[in-house]
């Protein structure tokens, strides 16, 4: 039985062919896709699997971030097995880290500089996370940590982890941070007590807590903007 690759197409139609002489930039999203998968099935290209892809997640590449390998395979697109969903996941963690490595070596000057770093690292988020960016003296980030998963309450934020380690990055500042799946910002009473908290036990080690954030999908909530700080 003959297989449907990529490699059976005119020169011209191939992704690979294009990208090498005309550049990724060039290239669609299904056509960036296609060389992830690399071969279709009989009767399917890849190019056609990586537009049942997009369907499935509403041609929106942060939808697609969001889903796990085995989430990928749950959507029962023939032909795209785990080896492919491997891939998939790794291009798109690998496109994800890029962007944040660019962030994380700016100067953060205001919040929406941090607004960006976090949508980036939270907003695709399936789950609430909650997580901490330690600064240094320059205003430059020098760690991101994911401290907890699933809510905001005092036994979940266990606020004596967070200044240890505060202390083994040697931060003199931090933003707190975590991510509203639902895309409401509005913060919670909840919010609003962590904060309070973990900002009184930062200034007893002289760590100054700039901000609190809150991002999704919609946009970001900055509790130093909105003077809760």
């Amino acid at each position: 039985m003959q297989k449907n690759t990529i490699k059976d197409w005119a020169t011209d139609d191939q992704p690979r062919q294009k990208l090498l002489h005309k550049g990724a930039e060039n290239l669609s999203d299904s056509e960036l896709l296609a060389i992830l998968i690399n071969n279709g099935i009989p009767g399917k290209s890849a190019l056609e699997l990586a537009k049942d892809l997009l369907r499935q997640c509403n041609h929106d590449l942060n939808t697609m971030g969001r889903l796990s390998v085995q989430s990928l395979c749950k959507l029962k697109i023939k032909g795209l097995g785990q080896a492919k969903a491997i891939h998939i996941t790794a291009a798109l963690e690998l496109g994800l880290r890029r962007h944040l490595s660019h962030v994380k070596k700016e100067v953060i000057k205001s919040s929406r500089d941090i607004a960006d770093y976090l949508r980036a690292k939270l907003g695709h988020k399936s789950k609430e996370v909650f997580g901490v960016l330690f600064l240094n003296r320059s205003n430059k980030v020098i760690a991101f940590e994911h401290m907890s998963e699933g809510g905001i309450t005092g036994t979940v934020v266990d606020i004596r982890v967070i200044l240890k380690k505060a202390l083994l990055h040697e931060s003199v500042s931090m933003v707190i941070c975590h991510n509203h799946p639902s895309g409401n910002l509005d913060p919670s009473t909840a919010d609003e007590l962590i904060t309070k908290k973990i900002k009184e036990a930062s200034l007893l080690l002289d760590i100054r807590l700039l901000d609190h954030i809150i991002v999704s999908n919609e946009g970001h909530y900055s509790f130093a903007d909105h003077g809760k700080l």
